[in-house]
């Protein structure tokens, strides 16, 4: 019998930040001339992101790269550090440093990121940080901040008990996230995949997610018109929820937001071809924009008898585009 391949290919890279040296995983799928980096949810790892790199309209227009964060999956934790001896705590700085630095290790010029999550709240910070180098993100079930005040107790302790079985009972809360309506064989497949966390590592990301995240005093700052944002957020998340995604793109004029139905918390993982259903007119927007953006950071040239491309936007001080909301109807 013929072995019968999927057009991934998994390598490990070493990558240093903040002065520590990390072993990290990632996959590559994909042809396209866009790269686009994605990003897993809290304790989990890239195998969230296997419908996206094996979908032929992502593999034609785009170059995936989805890596494991330290930590995570098959990225394991650093041999030149006692790592043991302290907490896994995931912070703003650290998450966006392992992010840049990949980006810039890999030379990808004006990518894409889309994370989910944990990934895509940090998105916001990459669109408010790195306008010249980011050309675009899409926040899956982002929030900006504050989620400790809304939805007390998101860091669990309770995980650390020895009569408790840290990883189904973080695989229970994740399947608990998901829409009730999306197949069985992928909710119990994001059950299988976060039961394989390490130790401490859900509630480590949980510590950025709920305690240390905040960028709402920064919403307002990010230029859609250098870094476009598109939010997607599920109706049945209750983590995330869609007023929460709105509350965060009423603040960032041009950002553009779809509320999908029958979906939840993890969205690419819960029903892949349902998700696309929305994502697609997004990946279609980015890839119409590319050659502007392009020209806008001058990787290409322009036609001699072009006209001079205005700034986009318009002069400093117009008016900048309004947020666009798309909700879709509630499942009755």
């Amino acid at each position: 019998m013929t072995a019968i391949h999927e057009p991934v290919i998994g390598r490990y890279m070493s990558l240093t930040l903040e002065g520590v040296e990390f072993r990290l995983y990632y996959e590559q799928s994909g042809e396209g001339d866009i790269p686009l980096v994605c990003l897993h949810t809290a304790g989990a790892h890239n195998a969230e992101w296997r419908h996206l790199l094996n979908d032929p309209y992502i593999r034609e227009h785009f170059t995936a790269y989805a890596f494991d964060l330290p930590f995570h999956g098959k990225s394991l934790p650093p041999e030149g550090q006692q790592w043991w001896t302290e907490e896994y705590r995931l912070t703003t700085a650290k998450f966006e440093g392992v992010i840049m630095e990949f980006i810039t290790a890999l030379g990808l010029e004006r990518p894409v990121v889309i994370g989910s999550s944990m990934g895509g709240n940090i998105t916001l910070k990459l669109a408010a940080d790195h306008c010249d180098v980011v050309s675009a993100v899409i926040g899956l079930e982002a929030q900006a901040g504050g989620y400790e005040e809304k939805k007390p107790g998101a860091y669990l302790s309770v995980l650390y008990r020895p009569d408790v079985h840290g990883g189904e009972a973080s695989a229970e809360l994740t399947v608990d996230l998901c829409a009730p309506t999306i197949p069985e064989k992928y909710r119990w497949e994001l059950w299988w995949l976060y039961t394989q966390e390490g130790a401490g590592v859900y509630n480590g990301d949980l510590y950025f997610f709920s305690h240390e995240w905040d960028i709402r005093d920064r919403l307002a700052e990010i230029d859609t018109t250098r870094c476009a944002v598109y939010l997607l957020t599920g109706e049945y998340d209750w983590s995330c929820t869609p007023a929460d995604t709105i509350a965060a793109a009423e603040q960032i004029p041009g950002a553009k937001v779809t509320i999908c139905e029958n979906l939840g918390h993890f969205p690419m993982s819960e029903d892949w071809q349902l998700f696309m259903s929305y994502a697609r007119p997004v990946f279609d927007e980015v890839v119409a924009n590319r050659p502007s953006v392009l020209m806008l950071a001058g990787l290409c040239g322009q036609p001699d008898n072009a006209p001079a491309s205005p700034r986009r936007g318009g002069a400093p001080g117009s008016r900048r585009q309004a947020t666009a909301i798309t909700v879709t109807p509630t499942a009755s």
